[in-house]
Parts: structure tokens; C-alpha cells; sequence
């Protein structure tokens, strides 16, 4: 299995899918990309499921040690904190020369309601690290994964590698992929609901932490999650139309809160992209991923959703 990742003069930011079965392809295949980038004196950084960040460990020996390990179902727990908080948060601390990372943001036991933020978020690299000199190598596990998420992978990576080689993915349409999962949210069952106007904050932060408490969530967790409805119900009111309604349920062992408003969010990027501390005005979407398990959003002319999940 061949892992070289040529540039283009159009774009210096390349994104290869890598297909693999079982462990020895899936160190075929990134093993050695980590190693040319390191011998090119590149940073590298792998963020993927723990049992993968220990084959790769056993296997670059000493070199691990030169080598930014992270555990993707913590760090990418949320597909939506991805970007800032893993990709660019790595790559921004090296903005002379390229940069290669490995990223796993897809593995079995995701589930059907993470599954369409995560074929989101790898729509979304393309249009995030557009003109800069990174490499990031997504890898999909072929006897672990349905075949519809391989062929929606081969949509939004442009170069895929596989036992085969190298090749030009014949179907790449991140833009595609982006529409197509902007769906309606599908409705809650039995949620509690209120609706807010300017002047409602104090109210909607009360209404939320009672009923999540009342769920099971509590300390640090309830507080982010006091913060996060404080600034989407703010954001709402701000861009919003000037009010909004939010709503909170119980789902699968989790904390659902959702806030919807009449505004429409233009930018595909917004809340993804780290925020100077010094940038002044509202950074919600930012913080909301940030500090979530799970960031669902659906946004069109008549309005927007934007669905939080918290693990109890």
C-alpha cells in the first residue's frame, strides 16, 4: 500500500481517505506517512480511536515519541469540535512549512444521530484548510464500516488510498455532501418548551438547568450546559429575529436541548474556526461546540436549529 501524497499547484492542502482491513493495512498505510513526514522534519499529530493510537505507538518504536497523540472519542467526541479544537488547534502552532495529521473522526459504534455531523465535518476540512500546506489522512475501516459511509467518504475526500494504491476519488462533492445533510432535525419526544424574547436569558438558563438536573446532569456539565443555552437563546436574540424557543428531553441516556430562531446561518464554517481572544461580539456556535458530546444544526431561509446533546 503506497502513502505518498503528492501536492498540486492549485492547492497546496491535500486530504487522502485511507480504506483499510485489519490492523497490518491500516499500519501500512499510515505508518509510513508518518515517517515521511517526520524525516521531512514535518510536525505530525494522530488524533484516532485508543486501540489504533496503541498500534501506532507499538509500531513507530522510539519515533512515537516525536509524534502528538490524541484520542479521537474524547477530543472528537463532538465532530463539530474537530476542527478548532483538534486540526486547526495543531496545525496553528506550526504555520511555517507543512503540517501532516492523522485524523479518525469515523470508527463502528458511532451512532445514527453522530453519524451525520461526521460526514459534515469531513465536507467541511476541505473548505477549513483550503490553501494551506497541511496533510491530513482519514482513514475508514472497510470490514468495520456500513459501505454507504465509504461511499460518502470517497465525496468528500479527493485522493483515496487503498490496497490498490492511490487514486483520484472520481466522486468528490463536499459542497454536495454539506446540502444534503442540512436535514430537519427530527422532532423530540415529550419535550419540555418555552419560548423567550429580549429580556428572557435569566428565564431560559433557569428553565434549562432545572429540567437537566432533574434528568441527572450535574457539576462541571451543568454549568457548560447553562452556558451554551445562555449563548445560542443570545444568539438567537441577536441574529435571531429577537426570539426564539428552546426545548429539552431525555434521549438515550442523554441531555437533548435544542434552540430555534428565525435566522440563517450563511457561513458553513461558522463555529469552527478559533476565535482570537481578543475578537469582540458573539462567539456561541464556538463555545457550543467546543463543549458538547454531540452539535446537530439544521439552517435554511425560514430558520435554524441548533440541537445540543450532553451524556448524563
Amino acid at each position: 500500500m503506497t502513502t505518498t501524497t503528492t501536492t498540486t499547484a492549485v492547492d497546496p492542502f491535500v486530504h487522502p481517505a485511507l480504506f483499510y482491513r485489519g490492523a497490518r493495512q491500516y499500519l501500512d498505510g499510515t505508518v509510513p506517512f508518518i515517517r515521511e513526514g517526520l524525516a521531512a522534519g514535518e510536525p505530525v499529530a494522530v488524533a484516532v480511536p485508543p486501540q489504533n493510537v496503541e498500534l501506532l505507538r507499538a509500531e513507530l518504536g522510539e519515533a512515537a515519541s516525536e509524534v502528538r497523540f490524541l484520542d479521537m472519542t474524547q477530543a472528537g467526541r463532538n465532530p463539530g469540535r474537530i476542527i478548532p479544537g483538534v486540526l486547526r488547534a495543531f496545525a496553528d502552532l506550526h504555520p511555517a512549512g507543512r503540517v501532516r495529521i492523522i485524523g479518525e473522526p469515523i470508527w463502528a459504534g458511532r451512532s445514527a444521530t453522530e453519524y451525520p455531523a461526521c460526514v459534515q465535518h469531513e465536507a467541511l476540512i476541505n473548505l477549513a484548510f483550503s490553501g494551506r500546506a497541511v496533510t491530513i489522512l482519514c482513514p475508514y475501516d472497510l470490514d468495520g464500516l456500513d459501505p454507504s459511509v465509504i461511499a460518502e467518504a470517497e465525496m468528500t475526500h479527493p485522493v483515496v488510498m487503498d490496497g490498490y494504491g492511490l487514486r483520484t476519488s472520481r466522486v468528490y462533492a463536499p459542497e454536495r455532501i454539506i446540502q444534503d445533510y442540512n436535514r430537519p432535525l427530527p422532532d423530540p419526544v415529550d419535550a419540555a418548551v418555552l419560548g423567550f424574547a429580549d429580556g428572557d436569558l435569566g428565564r431560559v438558563r433557569d428553565f434549562v438547568v432545572g429540567h437537566a438536573a432533574s434528568m441527572g446532569l450535574s457539576g462541571e456539565r451543568l454549568e457548560d450546559l447553562r452556558l451554551i443555552t445562555s449563548e445560542l437563546a443570545a444568539n438567537s436574540l441577536d441574529y435571531g429575529g429577537g426570539s426564539g424557543t428552546v426545548r429539552i428531553w431525555a434521549e438515550n441516556g442523554q441531555v437533548a436541548v435544542d434552540v430555534t430562531d428565525a435566522g440563517h446561518i450563511l457561513d458553513p464554517l461558522a463555529g469552527r474556526r478559533p476565535a482570537d481572544p481578543r475578537q469582540r461580539g458573539s462567539r456561541g456556535l464556538l463555545v457550543t461546540n467546543l463543549l458538547s458530546d454531540l452539535v446537530r444544526i439544521h439552517t435554511n431561509q425560514d430558520g435554524t436549529t441548533v440541537r445540543v446533546y450532553f451524556s448524563t
